[in-house]
C-alpha cells in the first residue's frame, strides 16, 4: 500500500485494544494461508547470508501468522520460538510446522510474551512488526537479542495485476467499492519500505540497516485472486453486500477478458539491522 495508506492502517490498527487486534485477521485466516505468497527462496538465502545465521542460531519470530516464513527457515534447521496471538493463525501454524521439531509455536502476543533476555541470535518478523506499538516492539526485540544479534523484517507487498488490467478492473470498483480501488507504482512501494527502515534506525536500538528487494511474478486463478483480496485490510472492512457485488463484477470481467487467470506482481523485500 502507499505510504499514506500504510500510515493510516497502522494508526487505525494500533489504536485498537490488544484483544481486538488478536482476532482482526480471523475471518481471513484460511484464505491468508492458501493465497498469500511465500518469500522467494533467493531472498531467504540472502537473509541467512547477511544475518550470518549459523546452524546453531536461535530465532524468535514475532507474529508468525500461518507460518509462511517460519517453514522456509525451519527447513534449514534453525531452532525457532514463534509467537502468534491470533488463535486461527496459531492453529494453522501448528499444522504447517508439524514436521519441524525445532519449531515451538506459542499462542501469545509479543506484548504479552515474557521476555527472555539476550537469548536469541535473530528476531524475525514477516509482514507483522509494523502492527506492534513502537514503544514496545523495538526495545523488546533488542532486549531479546544477544550481543550483535540481528533484527530481520521480511515484507511481501500487495499483489497487483498489470496497470492496463487494473484500469479495466477499476470500472467495477467505481460502481461497487471505490474506497478500496488503488494501484501503486513500484516507486510508491519503495518509499514505504524506506520509511519502515527509517523507523528501525530511529528507534535507537539498531544500526547498519540493509535493505534488499525483488520483483516477483505469479499467476492466480480468479478464485484464488478473490480469496487473496479478502486477506487485505480494506476488503476486510467492506460490508458484505458491497464486497459480494464487487467480487461478482470482478469475477465476470476476469473470466470474460482474461480467461479466468491474472498475472500478478509484487515486491518482496527485507530489512536487516544489527543490535546496538
Amino acid at each position: 500500500m502507499s505510504l499514506k495508506d500504510l500510515k493510516q492502517a497502522i494508526s487505525s490498527y494500533t489504536s485498537q485494544d490488544l484483544e481486538q487486534r488478536k482476532r482482526w485477521y480471523s475471518p481471513a485466516a484460511e484464505a491468508y494461508d492458501k493465497t498469500r505468497p511465500c518469500y522467494p527462496e533467493r531472498l531467504i538465502h540472502l537473509v541467512v547470508e547477511i544475518a550470518q545465521l549459523s546452524s546453531n542460531s536461535k530465532i524468535l519470530e514475532v507474529g508468525c501468522g500461518p507460518g509462511t516464513a517460519t517453514v522456509a527457515l525451519a527447513r534449514l534447521g534453525y531452532s525457532m520460538v514463534c509467537l502468534e496471538p491470533n488463535p486461527d493463525f496459531y492453529r494453522l501454524a501448528k499444522k504447517n510446522c508439524a514436521l519441524y521439531p525445532n519449531v515451538e509455536i506459542q499462542n501469545t502476543s509479543f506484548e504479552e510474551w515474557t521476555l527472555e533476555t539476550e537469548k536469541f541470535d535473530a528476531v524475525l518478523a514477516a509482514s507483522s512488526f509494523h502492527w506492534i506499538p513502537l514503544e514496545v516492539g523495538y526495545p523488546k526485540a533488542a532486549d531479546a537479542l544477544r550481543e550483535d544479534g540481528q533484527l530481520i523484517l521480511l515484507w511481501n507487498n500487495e499483489l497487483q495485476p498489470r496497470r492496463e488490467v487494473y484500469q479495466s478492473l477499476s470500472e467495477v470498483y467505481k460502481v461497487h467499492a471505490p474506497s478500496v480501488a488503488r494501484y501503486e507504482e513500484i516507486e510508491d512501494q519503495e518509499e514505504s519500505l524506506r520509511w519502515l527502515g527509517q523507523i528501525v534506525i530511529d528507534s535507537g536500538k539498531f544500526k547498519d540497516l540493509v535493505l534488499e528487494q525483488f520483483v516477483c511474478e505469479v499467476t492466480y486463478s480468479v478464485e484464488d485472486y478473490l480469496m487473496l483480496l479478502n486477506t487485505y485490510s480494506p476488503y476486510l472492512k467492506l460490508d458484505s453486500q458491497s464486497r459480494d457485488a464487487l467480487f461478482a463484477g470482478l469475477r465476470e470481467k476476469i473470466e470474460q477478458n482474461y480467461g479466468g487467470n491474472l498475472q500478478l506482481s509484487y515486491l518482496s523485500a527485507f530489512h536487516i539491522a544489527q543490535k546496538r
